[in-house]
């Protein structure tokens, strides 16, 4: 999940996949906006086929959180 993600990540901010760590925030350190989130979060619902709940995404700030929670909910 982590590697899908990471590509997907780089389609919306210029980082190489390398600087992407399960740590990264993703407005502080990977270059974000609220509105590049969004856009993401509608790919990776229609990638991996499943449902992001907005009320629980808000809580997301690094990519490691937003492994955890795909892998949650594409069970």
């Amino acid at each position: 999940m982590f590697d899908k993600l990471v590509e997907i990540i780089c389609n919306y901010v210029e980082v190489e996949p390398g600087q992407v760590r399960p740590e990264s925030k993703f407005i502080e350190d990977l270059g974000f906006t609220s509105f590049d989130f969004m856009s993401m979060l509608g790919e990776l619902e229609d990638e991996l086929d499943v449902e992001v709940d907005q009320q629980e995404v808000v809580n997301i700030r690094t990519v490691q959180e937003a492994v955890d929670y795909l892998e949650k909910i594409s069970k």
